[in-house]
């Protein structure tokens, strides 16, 4: 087959809509339940290079989140630890495997925003990563295949309407690419940049060179997602995932603000505060993730009125302190960060370090290339121009 007919396009009033492959080839992907729209298959074609890329690159399987053409996570199938299942709402006796860890992970950096995501899996869907998309809020999948017993889990979701999406793992695409914008046909050739710690993290910069193999790992896993994020774009990571994404801001300190808000948001869903939290046996998992939201970024009588706590809570949590807030991320370190493209002033990094950044890796070229590399001396920071824009559009 080589077009697909689709619902609509972005919009229910863009008709026709279809992809196919202009060469009369046969289309690489497969739908094996359910009907994706236009932005589905552009979360799903993203996706899939992304979690590609980051097995190749670092040996492990991975997954990502994805929503509206950007990631709201991507991670590595490394184990979680009691603390993340809390965190992830995992049952402590859940069977996890390395892929269903990695999708743990993905989901789990930002799970308000991964909130009705696209999921795209490295390797062939195994039962315990099925069983685990089975419970989450989701539009659909994409993966190199599908175990039986986990296409049927996850064809059950949404009434028998979820879409599962299957693609060649031996497709390669055309090396130069065409879209069209007003009618108006634009080329360019594909971005085949290999980004792995050889090729990327050589040249320090900073007084500080010292980073460890985990940070390294890291500091790639940033740079491959912000390679699938649509630009301006910078990203923080943390123990093999992504733990903030901001995406599509015009300037790079908003990207950094953003994406430092959400790393806060994660390190602080770590508090025994937070994982403590006396919710009700009935209240659902995205209900769960809204009062959380709540709770750390607000006084919570503040915001939301008692009767409400009183549907989510068997009763009233003690309010989460700025102080409070402020004390446990003074002790957060080894975080590393991502930009595709460079800093243009010291102010993204003094930002950075609130969000205990160690490490840094960005392109550089910027005229005020000393400024910034004097703010990462000024507080021991280890910085890598990797000497490549990442944009994405």
């Amino acid at each position: 087959m080589n077009e697909l007919a689709l619902k609509y396009g972005c919009n229910p009033n863009q008709k026709p809509s279809r992809i196919y492959m202009e060469d009369g080839s046969d289309l690489p992907v497969t739908v094996l339940n359910g009907k994706p729209g236009y932005i589905n298959f552009l979360d799903a074609l993203n996706s899939i290079q992304l979690v590609k890329e980051l097995k190749e690159a670092c040996g492990l399987p991975a997954a990502a989140s994805f929503k509206h053409v950007s990631p709201a996570g991507a991670a590595l199938g490394l184990p979680l630890s009691e603390v993340e299942r809390k965190m992830y709402h995992i049952a402590p006796d859940m069977e996890l495997s390395p892929l269903a860890c990695a999708y743990a992970r993905a989901r789990g950096a930002d799970r308000m925003s991964s909130f009705g995501d696209w999921i795209a899996l490295s390797d062939v869907c195994d039962v315990p990563t099925a069983k685990l998309i089975q419970h989450e809020v989701s539009d659909g999948i994409i993966a190199p295949g599908y175990e039986p017993e986990a296409l049927t889990i996850l064809a059950g979701k949404k009434k028998g309407n979820y879409n599962v999406v299957a693609i060649d793992p031996a497709y390669k695409p055309n090396p130069v690419e065409h879209k069209q914008v007003y009618g108006i046909t634009f080329e360019q050739g594909r971005n085949e940049l290999a980004i792995n710690a050889d090729t990327m993290l050589t040249n320090w910069v900073t007084e500080n060179k010292t980073v460890t193999e985990e940070q390294k790992r890291d500091l790639i896993i940033a740079l491959i997602t912000l390679k699938y994020t649509q630009s301006n774009s910078v990203c923080y990571t943390a123990g093999g995932q992504t733990i903030g994404v901001g995406a599509g801001q015009q300037s790079r300190i908003h990207c950094t603000r953003l994406a430092g808000q959400k790393a806060d948001n994660w390190q602080l869903r770590h508090m025994p505060k937070v994982l403590e939290l006396p919710f009700r046996d009935d209240v659902a998992k995205p209900n769960r993730d809204n009062a959380i939201d709540v709770y750390i970024g607000d006084t919570p009588e503040d915001v939301i009125g008692d009767d409400v706590w009183a549907e989510t809570f068997t009763r009233q949590p003690e309010p989460l302190t700025a102080e409070e807030k402020k004390e446990y991320l003074s002790h957060v370190t080894g975080v590393c960060l991502g930009s595709d493209a460079f800093f243009p002033f010291g102010d993204n990094i003094e930002r950075a370090r609130r969000s205990g950044v160690t490490a840094i890796v960005q392109p550089g070229g910027s005229i005020r290339d000393q400024q910034v590399i004097d703010t990462c001396n000024k507080y021991g920071i280890a910085m890598a121009f990797c000497g490549i824009r990442l944009f994405h559009h």
